[in-house]
């Protein structure tokens, strides 16, 4: 079952282009970027995916900063990434799924934009990524258990920052975003109520 807040668990004060904005918040494999797009177009809105615009950046792929620089090189270029793109306005950003680990990164995230939590089930995730060689999280003897790992770790930052949860579950994209659509005018209307639906199995 999805859920709905009045408001995510960090920031207190909303940035001027807060109620324009959607930011896309999950694991790998989510479906943060297909989806995002596509949300984007229906919405009207330009899309940005901060991976993406990472590699535009610095002319490389996330794989090899993290050869070079580590994860903490790349989480140093993501954090700045972040502060640009969040401060834009009218746009849907799928974020990195590490994006949710700095507090600093959740608190922009959470002032400056409509935060959904696209949450999948850890089976599900490792069916999407398991082929996957840009995922350099998951280039570890143990892939599954490394995922199982982070969704343990990660799942409750998701839902401290989100302002909507969304179960994806096994249905099209066309489906997810008509639903995404939905929970929107809900949250912007007020009319977004708290539910208590579990996390769903691994």
């Amino acid at each position: 079952m999805d859920e709905a807040r009045s408001g995510s668990g960090v920031g207190q004060e909303r940035g001027a282009h807060a109620g324009e904005n959607v930011f896309l918040v999950g694991l790998m494999g989510a479906g943060k970027t297909s989806i995002g797009r596509l949300l984007a177009k229906r919405l009207g809105k330009a899309f940005f995916d901060s991976d993406q615009e990472i590699e535009r950046a610095t002319g490389v792929r996330i794989p090899v900063i993290f050869e070079i620089e580590g994860e903490a090189g790349f989480r140093a270029r993501e954090a700045r990434m972040l502060s640009e793109l969040v401060r834009g306005g009218n746009i849907v950003l799928a974020t990195g799924g590490g994006a949710v680990l700095s507090p600093q990164n959740r608190k922009l995230l959470a002032e400056n934009g409509i935060v959904i939590y696209l949450r999948a089930a850890v089976a599900d995730l490792w069916n999407r990524t398991r082929h996957d060689r840009n995922r350099p999280l998951l280039r570890s003897g143990e892939p599954l258990a490394t995922l199982e790992r982070l969704y343990a770790e990660r799942d409750p930052l998701y839902r401290e920052v989100a302002h909507i949860i969304v179960d994806t579950g096994d249905q099209s994209p066309g489906s997810l975003v008509h639903r995404l659509e939905r929970r929107l005018g809900e949250f912007e209307a007020g009319a977004a109520r708290p539910s208590d639906s579990p996390a769903p199995a691994g």
